[in-house]
């Protein structure tokens, strides 16, 4: 029977080492008020009405929710953020979190941004990938309209060419510059030809190594079916597949627009049948050779994943296996895992405070609808200021 690493996400001192006193107390307060739905709710909708007017509200968001969960508004600002994080071995993700205009200059713009993390990216030795979102490269629609099997217009063929363009722009930028890139997951109606756009861009790619890296939601109920089909075509092409597993971020949607449209529920019957899922994807990434970025703000899943690299004989280094966070959440996962050796990334989003509020409104409902996520934050931080004051 394989030994349990040595780890321990109860280690506050561990977890809160970068954190200042008065750090700690901002958190404090950010969770506490991420705590109480009818505070969280009222407060984004005030910034964002405040934005809307033109009020001069971008230096309490930097102060707060902004400078809490994102890096900065440009790249050299969040690569400090970035640094900061490597004195304790946590690597970083640049994540421009910037919803585009949907016109093809915002899409040209938003790739060529994109670039330019990885440039930076390259130039240091904790920020080893890049990431995207294929949205941001161009218009859904006509993704969309490929997956229904609907006949593309000349226009639309020659608007999904640039998109196809800007994807392997980005995957070879990964290539040449010696980083690896996640393909963000979004909705089912077009998630297909996201994923057939990934596969293209591993088949060139990921030959000598893995470059490029999908992502499953697995709250879709066919997720774990499409990752072992996957890894089948990807033995018999020749290529090594990327997986980044999730537990996904668009279920209300789903669910509302399946019954709207009267085709059957793309989403998993319960949590339970998602956390199983979940787990078996990690397991048989584990024990196929499967490229994999854990990302996942689940303990237990987290833990489990360590005891598998103990039990298959996978030191905490090894490049198969990284462990991701978001940035200014679960930091109890992120520090431990890293003080323990183990390859730790944070997304770290950024975008100017008004183009990223969007982003934060999502992460504000996230912690106050995941099970409990904000009330753990919340204590953790209230014990290790306990654990701080009864030292002094």
């Amino acid at each position: 029977m394989a030994v349990k690493p040595k780890i321990s996400f109860e280690n506050l001192e561990v977890a809160f080492a970068s954190k200042s006193d008065a750090e700690l107390l901002k958190m404090y307060l950010i969770f506490a008020t991420l705590n109480n739905n009818l505070i969280s709710d009222l407060g984004i909708g005030l910034a964002n009405l405040a934005f809307k007017l033109k009020l001069p509200v971008k230096g309490i968001m930097k102060k707060t929710m902004f400078g809490h969960f994102c890096g900065g508004e440009t790249i050299e600002e969040s690569i400090q953020a970035c640094h900061e994080l490597a004195k304790y071995g946590v690597q970083s993700i640049l994540d421009l979190s910037v919803e585009g205009k949907g016109t093809e200059e915002s899409f040209d713009q938003t790739t060529e941004e994109i670039y330019q993390t990885m440039v930076h990216s390259a130039e240091k030795d904790y920020m080893p990938f890049g990431v995207f979102k294929t949205t941001g490269l161009g218009d859904f629609h006509i993704m969309e309209k490929i997956q229904a099997g609907e006949k593309l217009s000349a226009v639309e063929e020659a608007a999904f060419e640039r998109i196809r363009g800007r994807v392997d722009r980005l995957c070879k930028t990964a290539h040449d510059l010696g980083l690896k890139i996640l393909v963000d997951a979004e909705e089912s109606w077009f998630q297909d030809v996201i994923d057939n756009l990934a596969y293209e861009a591993m088949e060139k790619y990921n030959k000598e190594r893995c470059v490029v890296y999908n992502t499953y939601q697995m709250y879709r109920h066919d997720s774990l079916g499409r990752l072992k089909r996957d890894f089948e075509n990807a033995k018999k092409k020749g290529y090594l597949l990327g997986a980044k597993p999730v537990r996904g971020a668009y279920m209300e949607k789903e669910r509302e627009r399946a019954e709207e449209m009267g085709y059957p529920d793309p989403i998993q019957p319960n949590k339970e049948a998602t956390d199983r899922d979940y787990d078996a994807a990690i397991r048989f990434c584990v024990e196929n050779g499967i490229y994999l970025v854990c990302a996942s703000h689940n303990e237990k899943s987290n833990m489990e994943l360590t005891e598998l690299m103990e039990e298959f004989g996978l030191e905490p280094k090894n490049d198969h296996v990284y462990f991701s966070q978001l940035y200014g959440m679960s930091d109890n996962i992120s520090f431990n895992l890293a003080k323990a050796g183990y390859q730790v990334v944070k997304y770290v989003p950024y975008g100017p405070v008004e183009k990223v509020m969007p982003y934060l409104t999502r992460r504000a409902a996230e912690n106050t609808s995941i099970a409990g996520q904000s009330s753990r934050e919340f204590e953790l931080v209230r014990r290790e200021m306990q654990r701080r004051k009864s030292k002094q």
